[in-house]
């Protein structure tokens, strides 16, 4: 671990607004602390944010330090590139303003909001853009990675929504980037991750969507698995883009909503969110809601925020977590290759999750954005969790098998690239894409000191 005079981290600590927590500081374990608790982690250094001129003075102190740096905003990074050990942690969560113009049907988030963050704000006006449907994710590494939400049909990817952002970069420069100013980098922001600087701020698209839409889960059976895929591919085939479904197979968890027979045995689970008016949800949802004798129906008229929330008692903070994807067209060929994988699902955390796309996300041009893969009609999102060490490696090499089924080649989705190796980041792009952000990399951070990240490395070290 790097060692610092102290006279060197004294004028750190008085140039900054914000708080500089080091190892012997009272509150360094859970300053450190991230979401997925697979990562335990000893950065030298925090530096938690109040404000871009942190930002500008962290990103210096590291870029002059030569130390790693790891920059964190809602801390749900799958391979844990939101901390490090011994380096600097740069945390935006104090950054957390939002400025809605009803106007303009506009958000603008600082780096540090979480998506309930922006929702609550934005279902003021009845208005959202396409959030996580864990709501306790940051909006910056879900918007720079793509986003795939309950809105993706209706309103396409969240990256596909991002106007404009503020960056501070690796020569300490703080830029905006629109399709005015700076249009390429706004183009690598739209999908390419957080390889080009520290994105303070995002303003994004709004639609008008809820306060009340129409939405909810319903379970079936396990024994029923490939009678519910095949009817959910004739149902997606039907779907206007006002619904988003999703298939989320795994064990039912002791939950009052559930009959007590179910408990710890394989189901089922169908999610969907109608986002037109609320009145015609219970007709446009039923065709995914019959699809097998059912065990509960939680479908109803709800608040979007509701939704939003409804998963987040299923991902506490600290299980140890690893997510892989692949995307994929056709359901029929596919079914029993991913029921297979449910049957040797290694543990009752563990889910594997079948997201319908297309839509909005599928009418924008591919040269829009670096997001990799529009023309699938499917993502199998494999969710392999432990709640601790214990069943962890398992857990591992069965969500890198599960994906597989579908091809070891299949594109992925960069957000969920497990370990966010190389060998999986070049399969999130097409070539010629990969080819343009490693372009945008030489201009914007050629020696790579935003390497945490799905990492697209500079031409020079590449």
């Amino acid at each position: 671990m790097n060692t610092f005079g102290e006279a060197t981290l004294g004028e750190l600590a008085q140039a900054l607004r914000g708080d500089l927590i080091r190892p012997d500081d009272p509150g360094y374990d859970e300053a450190r602390s991230i979401w997925n608790g697979a990562h335990d982690r000893r950065p030298a250094l925090i530096v938690r944010c109040h404000g871009v001129a942190d930002v500008l003075k962290a990103v210096e102190f590291a870029r002059s330090e030569g130390l790693p740096l790891a920059v964190r905003g809602g801390g749900h990074s799958i391979p844990g590139f939101s901390t490090v050990d011994g380096g600097l942690v740069l945390d935006l969560s104090p950054m957390n303003g939002i400025r809605v113009d009803p106007g303009r049907g506009t958000v603008t988030a600082q780096g540090g909001c979480l998506w309930r963050d922006v929702d609550a704000e934005t279902q003021a006006f009845g208005l959202a853009t396409t959030g996580g449907i864990i709501s306790s994710t940051g909006i910056g590494g879900f918007t720079l990675g793509g986003g795939i939400g309950w809105l993706v049909r209706r309103c396409g990817l969240t990256c596909d929504n991002l106007i404009a952002a503020d960056i501070v970069t690796a020569d300490g420069q703080y830029l905006h980037t629109s399709e005015r100013e700076r249009p390429e980098l706004l183009w690598a922001l739209r999908g390419g991750g957080g390889n080009f600087g520290v994105v303070t701020s995002l303003e994004l698209r709004l639609h008008e969507v809820g306060p009340t839409i129409f939405g909810g889960l319903v379970f079936y059976p396990g024994e029923h698995a490939e009678q519910v895929l095949r009817g959910f591919r004739a149902a997606t085939a039907k779907a206007p883009d006002e619904l988003t479904a999703l298939v989320n197979m795994t064990t039912a968890p002791p939950a009052p909503f559930l009959p007590e027979q179910v408990h710890g045995k394989p189901i089922v689970a169908v999610g969907a969110l109608w986002s037109g008016h609320p009145e015609d949800g219970d007709a446009q949802t039923r065709p995914f809601r019959e699809l097998a004798p059912v065990v509960t129906d939680l479908f109803g008229p709800m608040p979007y925020t509701a939704l939003q929330g409804l998963l987040d008692p299923l991902y506490p903070r600290g299980m140890w977590n690893y997510f892989r994807s692949a995307f994929f067209d056709d359901l029929d060929d596919a079914a029993g290759r991913i029921i297979g994988e449910f049957h040797r699902i290694p543990n009752p955390i563990t889910e594997i999750h079948i997201h319908h796309l297309g839509g909005a996300m599928g009418r924008v041009p591919d040269d829009a954005s670096a997001f990799g893969t529009r023309d699938r009609e499917f993502i199998l999102n494999v969710v392999a969790r432990s709640a601790d060490a214990d069943g962890y490696p398992a857990a591992v090499a069965w969500a890198r098998g599960a994906t597989d089924v579908l091809g070891a080649d299949a594109a992925t989705y960069v957000n969920f690239t497990g370990e966010g190796s190389a060998e999986r980041v070049r399969a999130a792009y097409p070539k010629a894409t990969y080819e343009r952000l490693v372009t945008v990399k030489d201009e914007y951070d050629p020696t790579n000191l935003f390497r945490l990240n799905q990492n697209i490395p500079p031409s020079k070290s590449a």
